[in-house]
């Protein structure tokens, strides 16, 4: 595999052990980087590591260091660092199942690619996989990786497995903290209906592909223009959408006229040329198709 293991060691499972290697799922998308740039030279800004009253110092002579007190540090080399050994740097021991909806989508960080190690490997994934997909259960654990113990959840994933790594209950913040002061109240069922109907019209399978970050590809052509210009000053004209007011009677009329949008664009329009049909008594097959 021609990517690089995000972490390499064993899933245990009480006295079962499973060498596996872990890789990242995701990777970063389409951005635009800017540097700081001295507008009279032209020039990019550099940044030099500087010690008060030394000035410049070299890298070689950095070292992490931890404040004990007020400018008092205890200092550790990297080796140092890393010979601090702790179980889970190699071994990933699932202790304990949930329900696959039971940890809140706020726990959860970022998703891992689990592979067996070795051909060794390959029947207990499987047997681990497939239990897992049986009891329709989330395995958790924690594993060491870059200088912190990580809480992480393992789950099937096709014919492999998807590791999640997780945030403690301290990286979380209280979403009542934010919610408190939203009315608890039932919504006028008209328009409850209203927005329902809008939601079904809009509903459709998930194709990432079809979302693209328009932001970046704006960027991108405003640095070209800019480029060709030498220099000057391009604003673009931003329509920002009108103010809307929050009463009911504003949020009825905008539902009705979503869902009214929404309508004509599932289904094509009339031809103009199209006449309505009067209105005839009802015949029977034979003589309509005479007709």
């Amino acid at each position: 595999m021609a990517a690089r293991a995000y972490w390499q060691g064993q899933i245990r499972l009480a006295l079962v052990s499973i060498p596996v290697e872990i890789y990242p799922a995701t990777k970063s998308g389409a951005s635009i980087s800017f540097r700081q740039i001295h507008e009279p030279s032209g020039k990019p800004i550099s940044y030099e590591k500087t010690v008060q009253g030394l000035g410049a110092v070299d890298r070689d002579d950095i070292v992490k260091g931890y404040e004990i007190s007020k400018g008092n540090y205890v200092l550790l080399e990297d080796d140092e660092i890393e010979a601090v050994k702790i179980e889970s740097r190699k071994t990933f021991e699932l202790v304990q199942f949930v329900d696959q909806h039971e940890v809140d989508v706020l726990y959860f960080e970022k998703p891992y690619f689990v592979v067996p190690a070795d051909d060794l490997a390959d029947e207990a994934f499987i047997v681990l996989r497939e239990a897992l997909r049986k009891a329709r259960k989330v395995g958790l654990g924690q594993l060491s990786v870059r200088g912190r113990e990580i809480l992480a959840s393992l789950k099937p994933c096709g014919k492999g497995l998807i590791l999640e790594t997780m945030r403690y209950a301290d990286e979380v913040k209280r979403a009542q903290t934010y919610f408190k002061d939203i009315p608890d109240q039932k919504p006028d069922s008209e328009l409850l209906d209203l927005a329902t109907t809008l939601i079904e019209k809009k509903t459709a399978p998930f194709e990432a592909d079809t979302f693209e970050d328009r932001y970046v590809e704006a960027l991108k052509s405003l640095i070209a223009r800019k480029a060709k210009s030498k220099g000057k000053k391009i604003l673009e004209d931003v329509d920002e959408p009108a103010a809307k007011g929050s009463n009911v009677i504003d949020l009825m009329a905008a539902l009705k006229k979503s869902v009214g949008s929404s309508a004509d664009e599932d289904e094509p329009a009339p031809s103009k040329k199209a006449k309505p049909k009067p209105k005839t008594r009802a015949s029977s097959p034979r003589s309509r198709k005479s007709a």
